[in-house]
């Protein structure tokens, strides 16, 4: 029979499609884990990877098999996390993932006020980008994902929290940050500054600049929203700020002008996500009630 060890790092294999990249994220030698998976190929009698000097790629097979191991994971996950809760799910650790473009600005309040509620829950937050964080959940490296929509995984429940609206902002002394309303033509031409490609944000990003006219820069894409603000203060261009960032203590508009656009709609959904069937489902949906009342609440406070 196939053990853990094996389909972790057959699963790890897959997401990587390197063994020297695999074998450091599962903390053992490259020759170890190549012969564990062969010895999974060997007990199986299939054939999971085709092998090249330039990595690996999974089999028709191979990959039947991977989606088959991400929810023995999963579920062997689930059953570690059931010894160690409560009825509610709320004790012990939960491994929550987010994005950079969200964690930072809205889970101090959040963290703080489940504590109270539930003292006995500890959270362990890892930030990283919102595609390698959903593979992450499904394999069950995390407990649960919060970030923006789209979250891609079959094996996934995602519940819709709120929408938060992204804000066009310039240099406080830019030429269209003149207190006015700014007319969209007057868009049309203007630099554009985004996160690197991996974003959710950028693809919104794109999407604002195409619909306005606007310039894409691809010489200045920022790594965080930090370094963002700080371009766009220093009149490199305009860029698209969410308004949880805006809003904080830790982001903030200090040095920016948010601009009053003519019928200007932009959002994005942010929404919490875990495996489907999880034992915590309950305890999870808890937190989900939280985040979705202090997002709200920190975005009314922002437009008071």
């Amino acid at each position: 029979m196939p053990t853990l060890r094996q389909l972790e790092y057959l699963v790890t294999l897959a997401d990587t499609g390197s063994f020297a990249q695999a074998a450091r994220l599962a903390n053992v030698s490259q020759p170890a884990l190549s012969q564990q998976v062969k010895a999974l190929e060997d007990r199986l009698g299939v054939k999971l990877l085709d092998r090249s000097t330039t990595g690996a790629i999974l089999t028709p097979i191979g990959r039947s098999v991977v989606a088959k191991a991400r929810k023995v994971l999963g579920e062997v996950h689930d059953i570690e996390a059931l010894a160690k809760s409560a009825a509610t799910g709320l004790t012990g650790t939960l491994r929550l993932g987010t994005t950079p473009t969200l964690g930072p600005y809205l889970l101090s309040p959040i963290i703080a006020e489940l504590h109270r509620v539930a003292p006995g829950l500890r959270l362990y937050v890892r930030e990283g980008i919102p595609d390698a964080q959903a593979l992450a959940l499904s394999r069950g490296d995390l407990d649960v994902l919060l970030g923006p929509l789209p979250i891609a995984g079959d094996d996934l429940e995602i519940e819709p929290l709120f929408r938060e609206p992204l804000h066009l902002v310039s240099a406080v002394d830019g030429e269209l940050a003149t207190g006015r309303v700014v007319e969209a033509d007057a868009l049309a031409g203007q630099t554009l500054l985004s996160l690197d490609t991996r974003h959710h944000l950028h693809r919104q990003t794109s999407e604002i600049a195409a619909h306005y006219r606007m310039s894409l820069s691809p010489d200045y894409e920022g790594t965080s929203l930090d370094s963002l603000h700080q371009m766009v203060a220093s009149g490199l261009g305009l860029t698209v700020l969410p308004a949880l960032y805006l809003a904080s203590d830790v982001g903030g508009s200090a040095g920016l002008a948010i601009l009053d656009v003519v019928d200007w709609k932009a959002h994005r959904s942010i929404a919490l996500a875990w495996r489907r069937g999880s034992s915590t489902e309950a305890g999870l949906r808890v937190v989900a009630d939280h985040v979705r009342e202090s997002g709200r609440r920190t975005l009314t406070s922002s437009r008071s």
